[in-house]
């Protein structure tokens, strides 16, 4: 007898034998009535039946085959372990895609699952974020967790509730989990919890075998849980909370996470022709981080910039709408779509030019040399994202509105979190929106309107 280990199977082998079964599904069904047959010749003497041998269902061949297609999905993910490395939100969405996914080919599983294996360390990071920004605002500030920095909470709180599933139970598992992906761990099984009544008296900690966290919802308040080798202890309260303690090599890590996700906002280059600037703020103006046609979107829907699409057989209203610091021209790009009336300023003479050239507005000038003008129903922008120099922009900006317009402007989430100098409506945006740019800075969106 052969006591060597079959070869682990490729994502290739296992599409192949999805196509093959797919292909040989009628067959299947008809073997299987076959057999059903036989079955009853079997219970039968020259076939005079008796009474019914048992039941057999209709069999469809198309929900058979959606079937084979969630298995042949879930059979990819689970090959390329993409449980250990995908963020709880991104894992949530691959179940709800697994209701109606798409055709299984290589091809669309290199689109779905490739971008995990070529930057995994940047998926589990991104976990971290998501996870954690959802426990305390501390954790959406990039400045507050810069290796160094003093003041990360030590506890956070979970409203458990008085049941035995539900929203802070998950939650807590999703905390617990990406934690453990940062630090090279096994996500968490609940049979690995171990429960303490804590006796701080006596100085004794009774473990139990409990089966995930259902006995701990149940218990006495004030009764504590350790989960172990992590770093963590939770303490139930009368009130339904629970407060989640993080030691100090928990802390640690957390804080490298996401300090190494969000890294630090650095300003740009001086542009070509343009002499060197006796002071930093011109410098700082030239920062550009292209703005992602998703934040763009979320953006302009902020604003109230009216879209075509809504005014189904009406006439859609025509907003003069100013881009400062424009770049390229990404939110002039989507605001033409819309049919809005659009207008840019932009100091980098090849960003400038690269934004006429797609027919934009623009002027070539510092926006804030730039002396304003109440012309317009809104103002959409990014503005540069270094210290707190995006708040002299959006000032300036805010002067060239009507009486009634608004403004929506990006910025990083520390201005709303850490420096509060802009009053208005914050709307924090998704973890890494600006990824694809070149920054995990968190970010959000502030709306600020003029009086009419």
């Amino acid at each position: 007898m052969s006591t060597a280990l079959a070869p682990q199977r490729t994502v290739a082998d296992l599409i192949e034998e999805y196509e093959a079964k797919h292909a040989a599904i009628e067959q299947a069904i008809s073997s299987f009535d076959d057999a059903f047959t036989a079955l009853g010749m079997a219970a039968t003497v020259q076939g005079h039946f008796v009474e019914p041998v048992g039941s057999k269902s209709y069999l469809s061949a198309s929900t058979l085959r959606a079937n084979l297609l969630k298995s042949g999905w879930r059979a990819v993910y689970n090959r390329l372990d993409i449980a250990k490395i995908a963020s709880a939100k991104d894992k949530k969405l691959f179940d709800q895609t697994l209701a109606s996914p798409p055709p299984l080919t290589m091809e669309t599983a290199k689109a779905t699952f490739g971008d995990y294996l070529i930057r995994p360390r940047f998926h589990i990071l991104r976990g971290l974020a998501e996870s954690f920004t959802a426990l305390d605002p501390a954790y959406k500030s990039h400045s507050k967790v810069r290796i160094g920095v003093k003041g990360l909470p030590k506890r956070v709180i979970f409203s458990f509730g008085h049941y035995c599933s539900g929203y802070g139970f998950e939650q807590f598992r999703d905390m617990v989990n990406a934690l453990a992906a940062v630090r090279g761990q096994a996500a968490l099984e609940w049979c690995e919890i171990q429960e303490m009544e804590a006796d701080h008296k006596a100085g004794e900690d009774a473990t139990f075998s409990a089966r995930e966290l259902m006995r701990f919802k149940a218990g006495r308040n004030d009764e504590a849980i350790l989960v172990p080798d992590r770093g963590i202890t939770v303490r139930k309260f009368a009130n339904g909370n629970a407060h989640v303690f993080f030691d100090r090599d928990s802390l640690l890590a957390i804080n490298r996470g996401l300090a190494e996700f969000y890294g630090e906002v650095l300003p740009d280059a001086e542009p070509e022709g343009v002499k060197p600037s006796a002071s930093t703020a011109v410098s700082k103006d030239l920062q550009f981080y292209p703005t992602p046609r998703a934040v763009v979107d979320a953006a302009l829907e902020f604003a109230h910039i009216p879209n075509p699409e809504h005014y189904r057989g009406r006439d859609c209203p025509v907003l003069r709408v100013l881009e400062p610091s424009c770049g390229d021209g990404r939110i002039m790009d989507a605001l033409r779509e819309r049919r809005q009336n659009a207008f840019g300023i932009e100091y980098h003479p090849g960003r400038a030019t690269e934004a006429k050239a797609k027919g934009h507005a623009v002027l070539t000038a510092n926006f804030l040399d730039h002396p304003p003008t109440p012309e317009f129903d809104a103002v959409v922008m990014n503005p540069p994202f270094y210290g707190r120099h995006y708040a002299q922009h959006v000032r300036h900006a805010y002067k060239f509105l009507k009486p009634g317009g608004t403004l929506v402007s990006i910025l990083p989430a520390t201005a709303h979190y850490d420096h509060g100098e802009l009053q208005g409506e914050w709307r924090d945006l998704p973890v890494g929106s600006f990824s694809e740019s070149g920054t995990n800075v968190p970010t959000g969106m502030l709306r600020m309107r003029r009086a009419a």
